[in-house]
């Protein structure tokens, strides 16, 4: 998703079949475009329009047409949302402006219908409401993964700092290693010398010699391998055991669970399906119907008697012409039978969420399942590896030792030629030679090693640095994360009593001197912090006193929940992500505040998209562009 460039740029929206509409083109500016009109002029199917390409899903296709289409366009970049009819669902696809449209749809479309709006009125949770963009779950996963990580860099620094405090100790180690080097070196050359002094004249001892120190070095080498065959087979031998105890603590797969699950799960796919369906076709006839009712389809005539009393008509009981079979019927019974249809609606989307759950259960019954029946087929393989490996290397040891057996025997044979043919001391400088070559390759060898762990160390500690900064960062961001819905919440409550103090300011409601919002902590540990709405009245003395939300005018509660929108808007920073706020249904307040409210929502998003009656729609700015044909 680009975003849009919200500088002098028109935005054009093209419609066709949404709602009421047949077919539209309309230029939006930046600032406020007031859409002004009547009753059943498509007002508010052009905002639901806007909404689609935008990318929500609270949009209705005509009900007489089989397709129907948005774009929204600016500059070179274009976002399409077309709506198909098939077998009476109403399905989505195209290019939208928003992924995940739910922080628009909270905060930004703010028709009769938004949620943000209805809070205040019906008593819903604040705290829920302005929260719910915020995937808490996904945060404290998140801040677990770190915290795993934050432990592996904890743990890699307390080995380099154990590392570092074996440093001189190895050192220490290397410079003795070197002195010891250079008396075996010494010591060597001596024997040396000793030997080629008692048997300079003597060829086949020299010769036997020789051969007596390669059969001896082919010995130790055989030796190291032995050992290390050994060693290897101990390890192979407690891999086996691991694999085999693992293999028995490992529950078995349910002989037919897969098939079973398999079964259940195509089940209940077909049956969310049909409920994906009926809830798809409530939500269309409910959208439909509430449009015909809110005036915005034509196709809802009200048909007033004209012979009735003035005091029947005044009381707004007037029959209406029904859309569906002609006749006439009071408007109290369409709304509800529109309850009762959102109440079906409800009820269709709790069986689906129902199944849904349902659904994800025995899939992921499935899924363990077959995690066990693959988790025992590894390790049956492994085993079976680790076996054949176990052989191989008994070969080879046996091949080692048997090897060792023919050198050792050769050795002794030839040592007793030579102490038989050259006498005792011949063969004792021979044997002080061997050792000084032996020794002498020992301490190299280990000095090697002791070098190496020093290089490695020293290696090591090269990357503390780097270390200590990764795990600044990592406690950075779990700070970052823990505080998240602390600041959200803070934002969120400060942004609405600063504006709410505002807006009441501008708008100068008589005797209502403060709308705010408290933050109460949980009760006990478990339970949620909680939002409570306040209001504080004055008397004509002057005197202040706490009122009930329940006693706010019409008006006073829909400025209420604009501003708790606005709010949300701002902690969450919608303009971000979508630069529009749609306004609608704005009759319980009077010209004049609404006039004030879209001047002040007009300093905080770009573009602004007003759906008013002609008389509210006159007392706006008239630089604000008036679009009376859609």
């Amino acid at each position: 998703m680009s975003t849009v460039d919200a500088s002098e740029r028109p935005i054009t929206v093209h419609v066709e079949n949404i709602g009421g509409i047949d077919e539209t083109d309309v230029e939006l500016r930046p600032g406020v475009s007031v859409l002004a009109g009547r009753n059943a002029t498509n007002r508010t199917s052009f905002l639901r329009s806007i909404m689609a390409a935008l990318g929500s899903d609270r949009v209705s296709l005509k009900g007489d047409a089989e397709e129907g289409r948005v774009e929204l366009a600016v500059g070179e970049e274009s976002y399409t949302r077309r709506l198909v009819r098939s077998n009476g669902v109403v399905s989505f696809d195209g290019k939208p402006y928003l992924e995940e449209p739910e922080l628009a749809d909270l905060f930004a479309f703010l028709l009769e219908s938004n949620e943000a709006r209805r809070a205040v009125e019906v008593g819903g949770d604040l705290r829920e409401l302005l929260l719910r963009p915020i995937d808490t779950e996904r945060i404290d996963d998140e801040i677990e993964r770190l915290r795993a990580e934050r432990r592996q860099v904890d743990e890699r620094l307390s080995e380099l700092s154990t590392l570092e405090r074996d440093l001189p100790d190895l050192e220490a180690e290397r410079g003795r290693l070197d002195d010891e080097i250079d008396e075996a070196t010494e010591r060597l050359e001596a024997a040396r010398a000793a030997l080629e002094t008692a048997t300079d004249d003597d060829t086949d001892t020299d010769d036997d010699l020789e051969r007596l120190r390669e059969l001896r070095t082919r010995l130790e080498d055989l030796e190291y391998d032995r050992e290390t065959e050994r060693r290897s087979l101990e390890s192979l031998e407690t891999e086996r055991e691991e694999v085999e105890a693992a293999l028995e603590e490992l529950p078995r797969a349910e002989t037919g669970a897969l098939d079973e699950l398999a079964s259940r799960i195509e089940t209940l796919r077909g049956r969310k399906r049909e409920l994906d369906e009926t809830v798809s076709r409530l939500q269309t006839i409910v959208q439909f119907n509430q449009e015909i009712v809110e005036g915005d389809r034509p196709a809802f005539v009200r048909q007033v008697e004209e012979d009735r009393p003035v005091t029947d008509r005044l009381v707004g009981d007037e029959p209406v012409t029904c859309w569906t079979c002609g006749s006439s019927v009071e408007a109290a019974a369409i709304e509800e039978t529109l309850d009762r249809l959102r109440d079906l609606r409800t009820e269709m989307a709790e069986r689906r969420s129902e199944v849904t759950d349902e659904l994800d259960e025995v899939r992921a019954k499935r899924e363990d399942n077959a995690e066990r029946r693959r988790e025992r087929e590894r390790l049956d393989r492994e085993r079976e590896e680790t076996e054949r490996e176990i052989e191989r290397r008994e070969e080879r040891l046996s091949e080692v030792e048997t090897e060792i057996e023919s050198l050792e025997s050769e050795i002794e044979s030839l040592e007793s030629e030579i102490e038989n043919r050259d006498g005792d001391e011949t063969f004792t400088l021979q044997r002080e030679l061997t050792e000084a070559e032996f020794e002498l390759r020992r301490l190299e060898t280990e000095r090697d090693a002791v070098v190496e762990e020093i290089d490695e160390i020293e290696e090591s500690l090269s990357s503390r640095e780097r270390l200590e900064n990764q795990r600044e960062s990592i406690r950075e961001e779990i700070e970052r994360l823990r505080t998240r819905i602390d600041r959200i919440e803070r934002d969120a409550i400060e942004a609405f009593n600063e504006h709410m103090g505002t807006v009441l300011d501008l708008l100068d409601y008589a005797n209502l001197e403060r709308i705010w919002i408290e933050r109460r902590e949980a009760a006990s540990a478990g339970e949620e912090a909680e939002y409570v709405l306040h209001v504080t009245r004055s008397t004509e003395e002057g005197v202040a006193y706490e009122d009930e939300v329940e006693h706010l005018s019409e008006s006073e509660r829909e400025v209420t929940g604009l501003v708790v929108a606005l709010a949300g808007a701002l902690a969450h920073d919608v303009a971000k992500e979508v630069p529009f706020i749609l306004l609608d249904s704005l009759e319980a307040i009077d010209s004049e505040r609404i006039a004030a409210l879209v001047e002040y929502f007009d300093d905080h998003v770009p573009y602004i998209v007003v759906a008013l009656l002609p008389e509210d729609a006159a007392a706006l700015d008239d630089d604000y562009r008036r679009i009376t044909d859609i």
